[in-house]
């Protein structure tokens, strides 16, 4: 058309407004037909848009042309409020106007200048300053005048706009309150949300939200029947699965949540298919972009499968976690040499956690020589680090950029040797990397060398609680291989120091009660299991602090199994009258 007759020249016949209006008809009436998945509509689709674009060049080009006088420097909301308020208003433009506010609506939704927002549907309705700042409530409120019956044709009428806008803002509103905490709100808002124009791929969105909202609110029950419907209604499997694994966790039943995950990693290996050109204004365009912030923000492949690996491990299903550890280190190491970092924020740890959470999977399912394996290529991949292990620490506490993280990883890497040779029925080799162990971790400075029992830190040092604790468990874990050794007496050395580094650890204790008691060295152990027995009387605190998960599974390892029974053998034992 416009190499025929251009809107911009004089026509005998026919006006440039009625030239703009049969291209538009034509093109709208091409694109309405055109909506489909076929290749034939979408390049039909594709044809009409193109020609909407060349048609607003022809009056951009127009309005150049006609602007007679500079227009005036205002913004946007200015513009508006001068147009709204203007006394020669036309009354047959008002739904022309409104149609172009409900376009201005959703552009400002979109990017979030909700205060330009406010004004305009205050001012559309007929408010004063002062009343409503409720964006739901305004959106309801608005009365659109009837469009003329012979009006242009459009792709979307404003009403249509009107009711997108409404749905995408409660959906929108019902997030910010869901993260804020203000759940009753978020309840509503996000009902709204589901009973409004609410297209399939979000109405998704919504359920899952839903079942997170009455999850935090204490109703499961309600919350699995909305992920329920959530996973019937579309192929975006990822959230509503995540949230109801979260949810089956809460009611304690594992299988069920080791099923949704499993569900999760795989439905995160489905490539997405692609989808049609967007002829109209869809309530998924005025929502924020993915937020890996928002509770139930799926993630990647890679973090489905951490989760899933962790899970089991957590939950005593070594085997299962042992095979997905190592199936996560083949995806995270397919075709590129991984990034040694600190650990980035959830859902998971950096790369050597990974390693080393992997390699205790392995320990706790039996498969010890798969362990030394894995630790071997942990350590091949930080071997450049390895010259600078006596400075790294300190010079992390002095602000430099090298991370104090790497000399706890080598570390715990040796102490997971280490067991792995025990299970191996290798002592010697297993208090040879012990020892490894605790000659780096002793060359760590610490920033408080008057720190007090482990529970009682702040999380503020969490990472020299973590370090206390790794101590605690190198030497603890020697002095088993002295008692295996048939070493008591260096075993009672390194039981003594593990209690006197980290007095808050009982296990530490209870391995110097039974090392004191075969070495007969009765008045010693008495006065510690009056100590024990007084320490298990008071009330227990919840610590406050967290452990990274292969510290806690090796933890686990050394640790007595009842230390109640424990504590009554040796009543009977140590109290009993001596032979004389």
């Amino acid at each position: 058309m416009s190499h025929e007759t251009p809107l911009g020249s004089s026509a005998p016949h026919a006006s440039c407004l009625d030239l703009w209006r049969e291209r538009n008809d034509q093109l709208v009436r091409q694109a309405k037909v055109a909506q489909g998945l076929s290749l034939r509509r979408q390049q039909l689709a594709q044809d009409a848009l193109e020609g909407l674009r060349e048609l607003l060049h022809c009056l951009q080009v127009l309005e150049t042309q006609e602007q007679l006088e500079p227009r005036l420097e205002r913004g946007l909301s200015g513009l508006w409020d001068s147009v709204l308020h203007s006394s020669s208003l036309l009354p047959e433009l008002l739904p022309a106007l409104h149609h172009l506010a409900a376009l201005q609506a959703a552009l400002w939704l979109s990017t979030d200048h909700l205060g330009d927002l406010t004004l305009l549907l205050q001012t559309l309705n007929g408010s004063q300053s002062g009343t409503s700042e409720d964006l739901l409530l305004l959106l309801k409120t608005w009365n659109l005048p009837a469009e003329e019956s012979d009006a242009p044709l459009t792709l979307q009428d404003a009403r249509d706009l009107r009711d997108v806008l409404l749905t995408a803002s409660a959906y929108r509103q019902g997030l910010q309150e869901l993260i804020t905490g203000r759940l009753s709100r978020a309840l509503s808002s996000l009902q709204e949300a589901a009973s409004g124009l609410c297209p399939q791929p979000v109405l998704v969105q919504v359920y899952t939200a839903l079942g997170t909202c009455l999850r935090k609110m204490g109703s499961p029950q309600k919350a699995l029947l909305y992920l329920v419907s959530a996973l019937k209604g579309g192929s975006t499997w990822g959230p509503p699965l995540l949230e109801a694994s979260r949810l089956y966790r809460q009611l304690g039943n594992t299988a069920a949540e080791l099923e949704s995950l499993e569900l999760l990693v795989e439905a995160l290996s489905i490539p997405h298919s692609s989808e049609a050109p967007q002829l109209l204004i869809e309530v998924e365009l005025l929502l924020p972009p993915p937020d890996p912030a928002l509770p139930f923000h799926s993630g990647t492949q890679s973090q489905a499968k951490y989760l899933l690996a962790s899970r089991c491990l957590q939950t005593g299903r070594a085997e299962d976690a042992a095979e997905h550890y190592l199936d996560l280190l083949a995806l995270l190491l397919d075709g590129s040499e991984p990034k040694f970092s600190p650990p980035p924020c959830p859902p998971g740890p950096c790369m050597p956690e990974m390693f080393l959470e992997a390699a205790a999977a392995l320990i706790q399912a039996g498969r010890a020589q798969d362990a030394l394996t894995v630790c071997e290529e942990l350590l091949s991949r930080m071997s450049s680090l390895l010259p600078k292990m006596p400075q790294l620490w300190g010079d992390a506490r002095k602000g430099t950029k090298e991370s104090p993280h790497c000399p706890p990883w080598v570390s715990a890497t040796y102490l997971l040797q280490g067991h792995a040779w025990v299970q191996l029925g290798a002592q010697k080799e297993a208090i040879s990397e012990f020892s490894r162990c605790l000659e780096l971790l002793f060359r760590a400075t610490h920033k408080d060398k008057e720190q007090g029992p482990a529970s009682n830190c702040d999380q503020g040092c969490t990472s020299d609680v973590a370090l206390q604790q790794l101590r605690a468990a190198a030497l603890i874990s020697r002095g088993l291989g002295w008692v295996a050794s048939g070493q008591d007496t260096k075993a009672l050395q390194d039981f003594l120091l593990s209690v006197q580094m980290c007095p808050g650890n009982q296990d530490a204790s209870f391995h110097l009660l039974q090392t004191l008691r075969r070495l007969d060295r009765r008045d010693e152990a008495t006065a510690l299991w009056w100590r024990l027995e007084a320490q298990t009387k008071l009330p227990q605190e919840n610590a406050t602090w967290s452990l990274p998960l292969y510290l806690e599974t090796c933890l686990s390892w050394i640790r007595p199994h009842d230390h109640e029974t424990l504590l009554e053998e040796f009543q009977t034992s140590l109290l009993e009258p001596r032979d004389l």
